[in-house]
């Protein structure tokens, strides 16, 4: 074989290697651009389902009594049951903020400007 022969080889074979290598850059790039509009449109729809979730527990009054019966939970649908939990969580949550504006006040310290808004928007 002529010695220019293995400069041809060596040329297709680099040259060969270069789209193969585009191939695969290109087929990870449509796999990641999929797999980042498959996360865009789950973060979208987990966002509406919790922005509605929020939007019923902000409906619901805290200060209206609950009544649960012990085992009911066993046959109730999960969406009552996640209410039942939002609007227990906003009953504590609420509860530590009038023992924290009790407390500040007792001790004759300054209240915090959140504490005094959320307590006029939910008094």
């Amino acid at each position: 074989m002529p010695w220019w022969s293995w400069i041809l080889i060596w040329v297709a074979l680099v040259a060969l290697s270069l789209l193969f290598i585009a191939f695969l850059a290109f087929k990870v790039w449509r796999g990641a651009s999929a797999t980042a509009r498959t996360f865009a449109d789950v973060s979208e729809e987990r966002g509406t389902y919790w922005d509605e979730s929020l939007e019923r527990a902000a409906v619901a009054h805290v200060t209206e009594p609950r009544a649960t019966v012990p085992g009911s939970a066993v046959f109730a649908t999960p969406e009552k049951m996640k209410d039942d939990y939002l609007a227990a969580k906003e009953e504590r949550r609420f509860a530590r903020l009038q023992k924290r504006v009790a407390r500040r006040k007792e001790r004759g310290q300054l209240q915090s400007l959140r504490d005094i808004e959320a307590l006029h928007y939910l008094g």
